[in-house]
């Protein structure tokens, strides 16, 4: 088995976790009791390090329906690019002060839970840009490609 190395930086991005797992105290970025909008934004700044959050036609549609169906205490995630902190594919490594504008905000009313949009990207995780099904076939009856 090979050892990895850790370097300062990751040692101090683990500690929190270690903290936690150890029974240490759970320190949370927002109240239940905070807006949709107070959620989305204290996300946006303490963990992706946005300046500013802006929201679009469409999700400014979506937080009045919330608050009209008295679901604002529900826990929000936001979903963006997985190649930058930013909402920008091409900013790579950590980023500062940027607008984060959220597209739409889904409600996932089974899990009891708001996702905040930012960007244009495929909710579906874990696919790679050229999909083996797109090397899939069927000939003759059967199916051919990858395997």
């Amino acid at each position: 088995m090979r050892h990895l190395g850790h370097n300062e930086h990751d040692l101090a991005l683990a500690e929190p976790f270690r903290t936690v797992a150890n029974g240490g105290p759970l320190q949370l970025l927002y109240k239940d009791t905070d807006s949709v909008e107070e959620k989305i934004e204290s996300i946006a700044r303490k963990i992706y390090g946005a300046g500013e959050v802006t929201y679009s036609k469409k999700a400014l549609r979506q937080l009045k329906f919330i608050a009209q169906l008295g679901i604002g205490h529900y826990p929000v995630c936001i979903t963006k690019t997985q190649y930058s902190f930013s909402t920008d594919a091409k900013a790579y490594g950590p980023t500062e002060g940027f607008n984060m504008e959220i597209d739409d905000i889904v409600i996932n009313n089974g899990a009891e839970m708001l996702v905040a949009v930012a960007g244009n990207i495929m909710r579906m995780p874990g696919l790679p840009k050229d999909p083996q099904a797109n090397h899939i076939d069927i000939r003759d009856g059967k199916i051919t490609g990858p395997s």
